[in-house]
């Protein structure tokens, strides 16, 4: 193979590879985009204030997510992971919400026997 033609092959190679590098970022800025809108729809709805205390790994993973410019501050890094944690666990939270219905009712009809006890020694 000649120097020229080297040359040329190498050439191309280099124009695919940046091609691909180009595609490659571009990708990952779109991802990256629909991920930060994603995000920033999800934090819209925050409305509730909360004081939490978390431990040095927590906290260093919050500072990450600000670091890396995902979110603006640990709060909102914090919302976010809390607000998945919950989604993931979605099966537990629907137990509970049953269970917590049964106790209330089960409340409701301990109220009605005690005020109907209370009710029949006054008649007396």
């Amino acid at each position: 193979m000649s120097d020229e033609n080297k040359e040329s092959k190498e050439k191309e190679e280099k124009n695919v590879l940046e091609e691909i590098g180009d595609s490659v970022g571009k990708f990952a800025t779109k991802t990256f985009e629909s991920i930060k809108h994603t995000i920033d729809k999800s934090l819209e709805s925050r409305n509730k204030v909360m004081t939490i205390r978390v431990n040095d790994d927590a906290n260093d993973k919050l500072n990450m997510l600000v670091d890396a410019g995902i979110f603006k501050s640990r709060s909102e890094s914090a919302a976010f992971l809390i607000e998945e944690g919950t989604k993931q666990q979605e099966k537990l939270f629907e137990k509970i919400t049953s269970k917590l219905k049964t106790i209330d009712k089960l409340k409701d009809e301990l109220k009605d026997i005690i005020t109907g006890e209370l009710a029949d020694k006054k008649g007396k």
